[in-house]
């Protein structure tokens, strides 16, 4: 019997169901899973986007809480999501819910600046999502979003060990798998920690590593013409834009 091809869909099933099984301690109060209830999101994006080879994929860090985590698509600002890559899916709720960071879905008013500068940067240099994604994907590192009881934001780099390493292994079987299925020439960390990751996840794998900046506000050099530098940061890697 012939093995159907393995698909962006499935594996996000099963690395879903992998971390579902891990536990977080304070200061972390909250986990967001959009894999799960922003799974429809996902979906959509991954089946409309993710089909064929791609010559680089970008990879993200995890999460933001009006991004990713309101819409299922990485850097999934809500207006970009819905009005540039025509995504607009009915969206679930986390099974524990921080009062202050509701999901909201695609009514969710809040802005995720560094989605902004992601896709913006799309839409600007490419104009039509079919012209950007002929040739690139983005996808997350680490799909979870992890949040103290103040709301902040905890990134996967501050979880203590005990904890990091097993979301580490499932996040990087993960991206491997990933890589097997678009086969990009060049996979492109957004950020030091997710071309980190990908050094590792990749050892041996027949793909070139690279990094943009990270388009996050709190960083001041991403608040200095973030656009420009990541195309420069990508021209150094020898890709056309």
């Amino acid at each position: 019997m012939t093995r159907s091809p393995e698909t962006l869909a499935a594996v996000a099933d099963a690395l879903a169901r992998s971390l579902d099984t891990l536990r977080f301690r304070k200061p972390v109060t909250h986990v967001y899973n959009p894999l799960g209830y922003a799974r429809s999101g996902w979906r959509a994006y991954a089946e409309r986007y993710g089909r064929g080879t791609k010559e680089v994929v970008f990879i993200g860090m995890n999460p933001g809480p009006f991004g990713m985590a309101q819409t299922g698509v990485p850097f999934g600002e809500v207006e970009l999501v819905r009005d540039w890559l025509g995504i607009d899916a009915k969206i679930g709720r986390p099974p524990r819910e921080h009062p202050k960071r509701p999901v909201e879905g695609f009514a969710c008013a809040r802005r995720e600046v560094s989605g902004q500068r992601l896709w913006g940067f799309a839409r600007d240099r490419f104009e039509k999502p079919e012209r950007f994604f002929a040739r690139f994907f983005v996808a997350n590192y680490c799909p979870l979003l992890f949040l103290e009881a103040s709301g902040r934001n905890r990134t996967p780099d501050k979880l203590p060990a005990a904890e990091r390493v097993p979301l580490e292994r499932a996040c990087d079987a993960a991206l491997r798998r990933t890589v097997g299925i678009l086969r990009p020439r060049l996979v492109v960390g957004v950020g030091h920690f997710a071309e980190s990751r990908a050094r590792h996840a990749l050892e041996g794998m027949d793909v070139a590593i690279g990094r943009i900046p990270h388009p996050s506000p709190a960083s001041p050099a991403a608040n200095r013409g973030w656009a420009e530098q990541a195309e420069r940061a990508l021209v150094a890697l020898g890709v056309a834009i």
